[in-house]
């Protein structure tokens, strides 16, 4: 389940990141509000996982599926240009974010 919450909280890392660029330095309102909200859920199913889940493994995932998810959505939304070499190297972050799945004891 500590694995299940970490991922889920890791894309909720990917919404508030996105959020926050959105919210123009929380000049903007509903983009502000999304920030506060999933900064929120992001934080603590981070900070639930890691009573089970070593920290250096548990947030080195969180970050790796959040930065992914970020640029991702940038790309496939326009917002950022998308190129091969930048997609190789995301793909080498999920990678390693598996791998440290894998070594990881429980």
């Amino acid at each position: 389940m500590a694995w299940f919450v970490l991922i889920v909280s890791g894309l909720f890392e990917a919404v508030w990141a996105t959020a926050l660029s959105n919210s123009q330095g929380f000049t903007k309102l509903v983009p502000s509000v999304i920030f506060g909200i999933a900064v929120a859920i992001s934080m603590g199913g981070l900070a639930w996982s890691m009573k089970t889940i070593p920290v250096g493994t548990g947030y080195a995932v969180w970050v790796g599926i959040g930065a992914v998810t970020t640029a991702a959505w940038a790309m496939a939304s326009g917002a950022e240009s998308a190129s091969l070499l930048k997609v190789l190297f995301l793909l080498g972050i999920v990678g390693c974010v598996a791998g440290l799945h894998l070594v990881s004891s429980h």
